[in-house]
């Protein structure tokens, strides 16, 4: 089952292999390890990347790869002028290390689940042609990014070497992600899987959730996109002008938003949504819990996935007005 699923992934991300590993983290080092193989190489990174950012330095800690580290702009994409000066010119100068790869995250999750538009990606893997780097692409959503584009997910990875992209989120398999590039890329990935420990022989009824994940869950992630804009919606049209929202970057199924009142922070917000408060039953004629993340730079992160249907939307919506309304009337009786 685990050699069916990798040969639908690598036919899919029109790869000529792919690999089952156990998590994305995982499938992300193994292919820095891959890509950067000697002492001194450098990969070329956002600064709001995820392996940057959450994956605790991993690729410094665990493969001994430096990075160099170029602004993300709110869309997730890069400067290209910025991104070339990070090029390493120097090899085989002693004092510097050696540009090997760039990493690119799609979609975005600190941005919000921003798409990387096609015409940036050609831009970035002619650069990286240009210069001989290699481009890996860090997809865990990039399937909600070729729902979102309505194309094929080879359309996108066709700018890339080698992808890793998750099995679970929107697709819903239980655990598990596929890690596609060259098949001398894949041979190599094997080696350092195992090194890792991911390499493990009960892996048929996860990878039977997976080829589910991919040959009939793809199609259902628009309702996640559409659930998202849809609370977005709800926030903007509040009577309570309590939310910040820009319905122009909800793309996918992560939000992104923030609050106008200073008196009530993220962490207080998310709380209020996640616990049943005095009064609500009554008002709402149930209790409901949603669950929402005090996220970077001061703003919340809602993210739609399989199991949050619209109906459970809809609850979520009455739940933040009813939480807003709370807000304002404390406000008032404050005065």
């Amino acid at each position: 089952m685990s050699a069916e699923l990798q040969k639908i992934t690598a036919d899919m991300f029109g790869m000529e292999a792919a690999l089952f590993v156990p998590s994305g983290t995982m499938g992300t080092l193994i292919a820095v390890m891959v890509h950067c193989r000697e002492r001194g190489d450098e990969m070329i990174v956002g600064d709001l990347c995820h392996i940057h950012v959450y994956e605790q330095g991993n690729s410094a800690q665990l493969a001994g790869v430096h990075s160099t580290m170029v602004t993300t702009l709110p869309d997730g994409t890069f400067n290209l002028d910025q991104l070339e000066s990070k090029i390493r010119h120097g090899y085989p100068d002693p004092h510097y290390p050696r540009s090997r790869l760039i990493c690119l995250e799609n979609t975005h999750n600190i941005q919000g689940g921003r798409v990387l538009p096609l015409s940036f990606l050609q831009e970035v893997r002619a650069l990286a042609d240009e210069y001989g780097l290699s481009v890996h692409m860090d997809g865990a959503r990039v399937m909600n990014a070729a729902v979102a584009q309505d194309v094929p997910p080879s359309t996108i990875l066709q700018h890339t070497h080698t992808v890793s992209a998750c099995l679970s989120k929107g697709l819903g398999a239980p655990v598990g992600s596929m890690l596609a590039g060259p098949q001398d890329f894949i041979s190599k990935a094997i080696r350092c899987r195992k090194a890792l420990g991911g390499a493990t022989r009960q892996t048929g009824i996860l990878a039977a959730a997976g080829k589910v994940s991919l040959q009939d869950m793809v199609g259902r992630l628009v309702e996640d996109h559409h659930n998202a804009r849809t609370f977005a919606q709800a926030l903007l049209d509040c009577p309570s002008p309590l939310f910040a929202v820009d319905m122009a970057a909800v793309e996918t199924n992560i939000l992104r938003f923030r609050l106008q009142d200073p008196s009530l922070s993220p962490q207080e917000f998310c709380g209020r949504m996640a616990q049943v408060g005095e009064g609500e039953e009554a008002a709402l004629g149930q209790g409901i819990q949603v669950l929402m993340y005090p996220h970077f730079e001061n703003s919340i992160r809602a993210v739609w996935h399989l199991g949050i249907s619209p109906e459970d939307t809809q609850l979520a919506i009455h739940k933040m007005q009813f939480v807003a309304s709370q807000h304002f009337k404390e406000k008032v009786r404050a005065q």
